[in-house]
């Protein structure tokens, strides 16, 4: 059986595109049992030079998948893969 996959979110407070991305991944996540766990990148100032020019980034299993809106199609293409 394969590992259940992880969905981050890479975000930050105040950021309009972090809200409609976190929505996205929300509703996807629900559709195959999962959660979202939302990372604030300004709370670490690694995160913050890694991700902080392209928020909202979505990570599946710890690597980049879409940056700037989530790639809905891709994303389910991934997740029903697994």
């Amino acid at each position: 059986m394969a590992d259940v996959p992880v969905l981050q979110l890479m975000t930050r407070q105040g950021c309009h595109l972090c809200e409609v991305a976190a929505e996205t991944l929300d509703r996807l996540a629900a559709e195959h049992g999962l959660a979202v766990a939302a990372v604030d990148v300004d709370v670490d100032p690694d995160l913050q030079a890694e991700f902080g020019d392209r928020v909202p980034v979505v990570l599946l299993d710890g690597r980049e998948h879409s940056y700037f809106t989530v790639d809905v199609q891709r994303l389910r293409q991934d997740l029903a893969a697994r």
